[in-house]
């Protein structure tokens, strides 16, 4: 890990399916590369989906036998290959 990595969380490299809802954008399907306890990585895969830093978004595992919990995550990064997204905080 490089002295530049800010990361708060480990990194688990994970597989999964995802349906992300932006409120502009619409619903998007994606795979994450990794997870931590502070949210996941998408991977774009040349989709077009271009959220603002800052935005939520709502995100879903897909392809489970029981459907997954719906999370309120914020878009946090952004690289060549996709998005970094944070689990929101619950203010209720």
């Amino acid at each position: 890990m490089s002295t530049s990595d800010r990361r708060e969380h480990c990194r688990t490299a994970m597989s999964a399916r995802v349906k992300v809802i932006h409120e502009e954008l619409g619903e998007h399907v994606f795979p994450t590369r990794d997870i931590s306890d502070g949210g996941i990585f998408i991977a774009l895969e040349g989709a077009s989906f271009a959220p603002d830093l800052g935005d939520s978004v709502v995100v879903q595992v897909q392809g489970l036998p029981v459907p997954a919990p719906i999370l309120n995550m914020v878009v946090v990064r952004k690289t060549d290959e996709g998005y970094g997204l944070q689990f929101a905080l619950d203010t209720e």
